[in-house]
């Protein structure tokens, strides 16, 4: 029975033995895939472990993960039992005099030594003024000193024990103030020892560089089954916090070439507690922190409320109809869900055109898009934004001149823009350049844009554009109950350039929602009206030193009682 006994204990101890080995394996960071919030790790470690079930340990995992995205792949004739976050704290390694100075060592030892010996000194003052103390004690709990017994009917021993009292007393207390001296000369002097002896323990801390570390260590464990020994590969991924980029553009527009190059760059940031050194970087704009359940609509139940004068509350028809509907409402869950080392940056312009062209992929998923960079970048965990090119492109571009005269006589360069849904931008802001000058900045928003983006270049000194009030063609005439107003306005536009030039010119009519109000156009000089907003738009090639005139009149018909304000 004993021997069974045995054995089962020997089994036991073999199993546990067996399921808790724990392998601590090198790995590193291969690829990053930053989001607009957050980024995705992959990390990659070889294992080779024996027989039976080994947990395989990683660190340096970054305490920003979050633990429910972890994910593990295992190559090798192993089975993948577990896989789990989890914070270590390593017990403090003991310090040791081994590789110190032999000067140190020698003078820790001397210390020790020194420390050892005042304290023996120290306990036998201790002792002895333990034992004054008790004599004293003694004394002066003596029967004859106290005065009780026969010596309070002899003067001549009362006076004999008075003056042994006060003698004895005299040196016991000198005896003790020489030993408490001592004794505090001896603790003074113990307590600079053990200051000089934390000191160079201290030095002996600071120099032991190769210490593992005392604090939390952020470690994934994954627990593997093994048939034999086997070895192989683990691919792990997790999403971390305290990451993400921001969106820029370049715009650089020249107008012989007739195209505006786009140049479009992440600012990638990271606070995640561990660097990624040259490491492959794909930018998404996905944002995995985004709510991703679509509404649900419920039943709208609308109902009649009769205000009650008696309790000053609204109810329905049947009295509690109101309560009932409550309840129905609330069992169908109206509750919504709620929305919730880098690349060198002094490179030219043509070598980012070629970079972008050459090392960046774009894939496109079913509600984001992914730019897969094929340059090793460094991106260091102090919340510093380092740039990364995603994208160059040249667009083709039409070059027109706008004018809105009734707010500024000028004309205004204007590239327009089209296909730039197939980019994949996001809202950002733009830098614009033109002809090698720094414009100024702009906001481009792919979400509100129409299918042309119109890219304002800023005036052009060269096109003249005046817009006049023709005082002589106004008139106002009674007809009747109604009042009739006429308006006339003359623009003209001069090219001063050496070339052609193509000119939009705006102007309006003033709408209105009143039925008593009427607007009629009279002369537009063939002008396209939108009688929507009232706007109307003429479109025309100017040759070099050329100059178009343009005519529009309207007359207003309105109650003549009412006062009309036109500007």
């Amino acid at each position: 029975m004993k021997k069974i006994l045995g054995l089962i204990c020997v089994l036991l101890i073999t199993i546990h033995a067996s399921a808790g080995d724990e392998k601590v394996v090198p790995s590193e960071i291969k690829k990053v895939t930053v989001y607009s919030q957050g980024a995705q790790i992959y990390r990659t470690s070889v294992y080779t472990i024996s027989k039976g079930v080994t947990e395989v340990v990683i660190e340096g995992i970054s305490p920003r993960i979050d633990p429910k995205s972890l994910q593990v792949k295992a190559t090798g004739n192993v089975i993948l039992l577990d896989s789990k976050y989890s914070i270590y704290y390593p017990k403090p390694s003991e310090l040791t005099l081994e590789g110190l100075p032999l000067k140190i060592r020698n003078s820790i030892i001397d210390l020790e030594d020194s420390i050892l010996l005042v304290n023996y000194v120290i306990q036998d003052f201790s002792d002895e003024i333990s034992v004054m103390n008790a004599t004293k004690k003694i004394l002066m709990n003596n029967g004859a000193v106290r005065g009780q017994g026969k010596v309070n009917d002899s003067i001549g021993l009362l006076k004999e024990a008075i003056e042994y009292y006060t003698v004895k007393m005299m040196e016991i207390n000198k005896k003790l103030q020489t030993l408490n001296r001592k004794k505090a000369s001896e603790n003074k002097e113990l307590r600079k020892m053990q200051e000089r002896l934390t000191a160079l323990r201290n030095h002996q801390t600071s120099e032991n560089l190769n210490a593992p570390p005392t604090g939390p260590i952020h470690r994934i464990t994954i627990t593997l089954k093994a048939i034999d020994y086997a070895k192989g590969k683990l691919d792990i991924s997790y999403l971390v916090s305290q990451a993400g980029w921001v969106p820029l553009y370049d715009l650089r527009t020249e107008i012989t070439s007739g195209k505006v190059n786009l140049n479009y760059k992440a600012q990638v940031y990271q606070n995640t507690g561990v660097d990624w050194e040259g490491v492959r970087l794909n930018i998404s704009t996905n944002n995995p922190y985004q709510n991703k359940t679509k509404p649900t609509l419920h039943p709208w139940y609308v109902d009649f409320y009769v205000y009650n004068n008696n309790t000053g509350r609204a109810r329905g028809n049947g009295g509690s109809y109101r309560d009932g509907l409550k309840k129905k409402a609330e069992s169908y869950g109206f509750n919504q869900p709620s929305s919730s080392s880098p690349v060198d940056s002094e490179i030219s312009y043509e070598e980012e055109a070629r970079l972008a062209d050459e090392f960046v992929e774009v894939v496109d998923h079913m509600i984001s898009a992914e730019f897969r960079i094929d340059l090793p970048y460094t991106i260091k965990s102090n919340n510093e934004q380092y740039m990364v090119l995603i994208k160059n492109v040249d667009l083709d571009a039409n070059f027109k001149y706008y004018a809105v005269p009734k707010y500024d006589n000028a004309a205004y360069l204007v590239a327009e823009l089209t296909k730039l849904d197939e980019l994949q931008l996001v809202p950002a802001k733009a830098n614009i350049f033109f002809d090698g000058s720094y414009l100024g900045e702009t906001y481009l928003d792919p979400t509100t844009m129409d299918d042309t983006l119109q890219l304002s270049l800023g005036k052009d000194p060269n096109i003249i554009v005046k817009r006049t009030l023709l005082k002589k063609e106004l008139k106002d005439k009674v007809i009747g109950t109604k009042k009739e107003r006429t308006f006339a306005y003359s623009i003209e536009v001069k090219n001063l350039k050496s070339k052609s030039i193509e000119i939009i010119i705006q102007d309006q009519l003033p709408i209105t929602q009143n039925a008593d109000i009427e607007i009629v156009a009279l002369e537009l000089s063939k002008g396209k009206l939108d009688e929507r907003t009232g706007i109307i738009e003429w479109s025309y090639t100017i040759k070099p030193k050329g100059k178009k005139d343009i005519i529009f009149k309207y007359k207003v018909k309105h109650d003549k009682d009412e006062n009309l304000t036109i500007n």
